[in-house]
């Protein structure tokens, strides 16, 4: 018998390479009904599950994906396998991104079963380096599996691993590794499967040997063996993946792209920054020049999406997002980046767009009737810069079309391959999906920004009381939502309400929070109330909200957590009356630029539900006084106390300027210049005050002759300020106001007239019921007068006083000649 020796160079079995490496590739074994038959301990590490809540259930527990086992199935069997890189759901329900390939394995009697082999995207990109079996799976290299049992005897069979030895399928099956290919290899390989199989671990073992083929070419071959588990975590047999790593060579520097595509792509939110990366990744791999093209609801976070399939006649319009070549100044491109892109009728643009399917185009055809013929502009750039080979590959995510990618070759002059077209699709669809994240933060961007513009003021509206201006700046910026709120409400009688709040925590939650308390504080505002009442009653409305708002109705109500300073002054007296539920004190600087901080009784937060009641503290103030109403995130910092904070603004805000606007940018620098850990809001007014030729009041008694005397004042006065167009309609607002306080009052009543935007009537008596309209019948006397003022003037209303009420009533001077405008 003639000996033959072997050197260990030639096999090298006994040497493991690069075992941490592959270890953690997952494999499992299915059924043709998708139900998972055997698993790997890889694929418990990977994933969560034992075998023991694997095996004998549907691969869709983790493979969520596909919508059930049997979708699964049949998507594998129209290609005879899959490959791609699905959402994977671990056992404790958070989704993993994974590169996946689906074998198809062949048993006795034409029964089949499906290899699925899994790897943790993460682990990839660090694996690209050295090329090994685990990324060569899971990247379309042809690959030949062999499972075996405990006695290592073929159970099922790839066809691909026959073009790896020569052995048929037929011949392997039933036999053991020895029986059909005898050999010192064969020794070695089982030697090394039992081993696996006596260790009980599912680890995957990396050797590299050189096999025979079928007529004794030898190829370098990596081959990984994994134990294969039942449902009792007992071995069922052996999983074997060969590659032929010569035929693989490209697969790795494909790799080796992916690889670094996952550390470039979607390196930020913003959809025009990561086409332009896909560009600039592909350029010059494997492309001399690149264009991506998004739709144009993409960038911008604006209109419905672009369905696959649905369009018709009416073609998505693009606009360029990323463009890059291998030559200076990119002479190839048509359209520089933020342009709109033409797309020609029939062409493969349009074809791709609408079906979703991938198009390209080893040779560029220049033939007359071409699509390239019908379109000039782009066939001189085709013919200027020498591109003979194209790819257009479709972007999309979740069936909706985000835009397109364009690869074209000019200084290659190799046309592109399938294998060009693959590795193209891959680097597109993990772009695509850093693309839909990105859309769906522009979506919720820009919604988040409506919903935050229709709940702050867009005008400030100080009318002859204040000048306004205002900043804000939300801790989350990158949203640009936050609980902050401020107001400027105009009131009756040229009065201003000035409001500042703050909703606990930021982000969108937040700002609909605040949003249903600005409402709630205008709602209140228009009732007139006094500070410390509004914000009493405010206090109500805000544990009502908790309360509808628990889900549980046994549960206590959730604290909201609010605060607010509300404050309203008026320019006829110079009067400033505030009161806070938990808010800062507002900083007042005089004229002479002295910064002060009232001591106002600060009050519960609201939603609190202490019951204690809210103070207010009235401030006379010096015309042209600022007043700075502002939230915590201004003054508050991670180095400095609230105190600090609030000596720096008032140092800021008593700088001589007669800017709001100034004032404000100076203010809120140091907010600017750092990592802002709440939300930060400043309202800055300078009060104003209406000179004495602008009001007029009188003191009179409560008798018959009153209204007529009422009437004769008003008239003269609004002769002197030359509003003689409305004299009638004043004069019958006067004499109802008057005789109603009359009838209902006792003491004395004060008349006034304030004419500064608007002619105000206001009517004060006694009698704290406020007067309601009535539907006066056609024989009743009386019931007509409130009526008859809500005609004449424009608006009208009620508010408390100390001891009574005033009644107001506002006429519009524009119905006068001589109007006042200030």
């Amino acid at each position: 018998m003639t000996k033959t020796t072997i050197s260990t160079d030639r096999v090298a079995l006994g040497r493991q390479i690069h075992t941490s490496d592959v270890s953690d590739t997952a494999f499992a074994l299915l059924d043709e009904q998708g139900t998972v038959v055997a698993w790997t301990q890889a694929a418990e590490h990977l994933v969560g599950y034992s075998a023991g809540e694997v095996v004998g259930r549907s691969a869709s527990r983790v493979l969520p994906s596909f919508g059930g086992a049997s979708a699964l199935v049949e998507r594998c069997r129209a290609r005879d396998g899959w490959s791609g890189a699905p959402a994977v759901r671990h056992r404790d329900g958070r989704m993993l991104d994974v590169c996946m390939r689906i074998s198809l394995v062949r048993g006795q009697d034409g029964a089949t079963r499906w290899l699925a082999s899994v790897t943790d995207m993460g682990a990839l990109s660090g694996e690209v380096g050295h090329g090994s079996v685990q990324g060569s799976i899971l990247d379309r290299a042809p690959i030949g599996v062999v499972v075996r049992d405990l006695e290592l005897r073929c159970t099922w069979v790839n066809d691909a691993v026959e073009s790896h030895n020569g052995i048929s399928r037929d011949r392997r099956l039933g036999s053991r590794m020895t029986d059909a290919w005898p050999g010192i290899e064969a020794e070695v390989a089982e030697a090394v499967m039992r081993r696996v199989l006596r260790s009980g671990s599912t680890k995957v073992h990396e050797y590299r040997t050189w096999l025979p083929t079928s007529r004794g070419e030898e190829h370098p071959f990596a081959v990984s063996f994994s134990c294969l588990q039942g449902a009792d975590g007992r071995a069922l047999g052996v999983c074997t993946i060969s590659v032929d790593l010569t035929a693989s060579r490209q697969e790795r520097e494909r790799l080796a792209v992916l690889g670094e595509a996952g550390t470039c792509l979607g390196s930020t939110l913003d959809v025009m920054q990561t086409g332009q990366e896909l560009a600039d990744l592909a350029v010059p791999l494997f492309a001399d020049f690149v264009a991506v093209d998004l739709e144009q609801s993409v960038p911008f976070g604006e209109g419905p999406s672009v369905r696959i399939g649905s369009i018709g006649e009416r073609f998505p319009v693009l606009r360029r997002a990323g463009v890059a070549s291998t030559r200076p100044g990119i002479p190839e491109a048509a359209w520089e980046r933020g342009e709109h892109v033409h797309v020609p009728p029939a062409s493969p643009f349009i074809d791709v767009l609408r079906t979703g399917r991938s198009h390209m185009v080893p040779a560029l055809n220049f033939a007359p009737g071409s699509w390239i013929d019908r379109d000039p502009m782009r066939a001189q750039k085709i013919r200027e810069t020498g591109m003979h080979s194209a790819m257009v590959v479709p972007i999309r995510a979740r069936r909706t079309l985000l835009g397109s990618a364009v690869f074209i070759r000019t200084e290659n002059p190799v046309p592109f391959q399938v294998d060009d077209l693959l590795l193209a699709e891959e680097l597109v669809s993990r772009a695509a999906v850093s693309l839909d994240n990105a859309r769906q933060y522009a979506r919720e961007h820009t919604a988040a920004l409506a919903v935050q513009r229709s709940l702050l003021p867009r005008h400030l509206r100080g009318g002859v009381a204040v000048e306004a201006a205002s900043r804000y700046l939300p801790a989350d910026v990158d949203r640009g939502v936050g609980g902050d709120w401020f107001d400027v409400i105009p009131l009756s009688g040229a009065r201003v309400a000035l409001v500042v709040g703050d909703v606990v925590g930021h982000g969108l939650d937040a700002a609909v929070a605040m949003g249903r308390l600005r409402t709630a504080v205008r709602t209140l505002a228009d009732m007139e109330l006094p500070p410390d009442e509004l914000l009493a009653r405010l206090d109500d409305t805000v544990q009502r909200l908790a309360e509808e708002d628990t889900d549980d109705p046994h549960q206590g109500a959730t604290v909201v957590g609010a605060t607010c300073l509300y404050a309203v002054y008026d320019p006829v007296t110079r009067k400033c009356t505030m009161a806070t539920a938990g808010h800062l004190p507002p900083a007042i600087i005089d004229p002479q630029a002295r910064v002060t901080f009232p001591d106002l009784p600060t009050g519960a937060p609201l939603g609190i539900g202490l019951g204690v009641p809210f103070e207010a503290v009235e401030l006379e103030l010096p015309e042209g006084s600022l007043i700075a109403l502002y939230t915590d995130g201004l003054v508050e910092t991670r180095e400095d106390d609230i105190g600090e904070g609030m000596r720096r603004l008032g140092t800021a805000l008593a700088q001589p300027d007669p800017s709001l606007e100034d004032l404000c940018t100076r203010a809120m620098q140091p907010a600017q210049g750092q990592a802002a850990c709440d939300d930060a809001s400043l309202l800055l007014v300078r009060t104003r005050a209406l000179s004495p030729a602008q009001v007029t009041s009188w003191t009179l008694p409560s008798d018959d002759t009153t209204a007529r005397r009422a009437r004769n004042l008003a008239a003269r006065q609004l002769a002197e300020w030359g509003l003689e167009g409305l004299e009638d309609s004043t004069q019958l607002i006067v004499s109802e106001l008057v005789t109603n306080a009359v009838r209902h009052g006792t003491g004395s009543i004060d008349l006034r007239l304030t004419r500064h935007q608007v002619l105000t009537v206001e009517v004060s008596d006694t009698d704290t019921r406020s007067p309601r309209p009535r539907n006066a019948g056609t024989s009743d006397e009386n019931g007509r007068g409130l009526f008859l003022v809500s005609q004449l003037s424009r608006r009208w209303g009620t508010r408390p006083i100390p001891g009574g009420k005033i009644v107001w009533a506002e006429a519009d001077l524009a119905q006068a000649s001589g109007a006042y405008d200030r």
